[in-house]
């Protein structure tokens, strides 16, 4: 019987985004293969995330395509990527922590090409006299990623409901956590 990629990737991701420690047995069971099986698809850990990071890299890429980052006002683009990002956020948390990928001259350039389109969608926002300009582009499209991130395992572990998750990113990443009507506190 012919193992489907897809649905073992799928198991990985899902697995891996609760349990990042999981071992190539624990993914196999998930998966519901052998481990040798797991291993004739994947010669290692690493060959999996690399997997992974590819499956991550092809689902932000249709994602900013369905977002639309260039129509309407800039902050209503951003609130529609991070709704349309939610499905696929946890597995972009677990990306998100596994330096290998982002370590050395193997760096995929998928994460480029994200980077630089969400980047884009905050200097138009800058340009239009949205978002703050003291922020740059390549500092917010860092910030929304750990915020993902946050919310992906928050919502994980129960302490954030499911439906709050686009609403707590894009108010805490467009608003800022001061409240609008508290003075700034001079710096020394």
């Amino acid at each position: 019987m012919p193992v489907d990629r897809d649905h073992v990737l799928r198991s990985a991701a899902a697995l891996l985004t609760r349990k990042s420690t999981a071992t190539m047995d624990e993914v196999a069971k998930a998966a519901g293969i052998s481990r040798a099986t797991l291993h004739r698809h994947f010669a290692g850990r690493d060959a999996l995330v690399r997997a992974l990071e590819s499956l991550g890299i092809a689902e932000c890429e249709a994602v900013l395509d369905t977002a639309a980052l260039d129509e309407g006002p800039a902050p209503e683009a951003v609130r529609r990527l991070i709704r349309t990002l939610e499905p696929s956020a946890a597995l972009l948390a677990f990306l998100y922590t596994e330096n290998q990928l982002f370590e050395g001259e193997e760096v995929n350039a998928g994460w480029t090409r994200i980077d630089d389109r969400i980047a884009a969608l905050f200097r138009r926002g800058q340009a239009a006299g949205d978002f703050r300009i003291d922020l740059t582009p390549a500092w917010l499209t860092e910030a929304l990623y750990g915020l993902l991130a946050s919310g992906a395992w928050a919502v994980s572990e129960g302490r954030v409901a499911r439906k709050d998750f686009t609403h707590m990113i894009a108010e805490l990443l467009l608003g800022g956590a001061l409240r609008p009507d508290t003075p700034r506190r001079k710096e020394s």
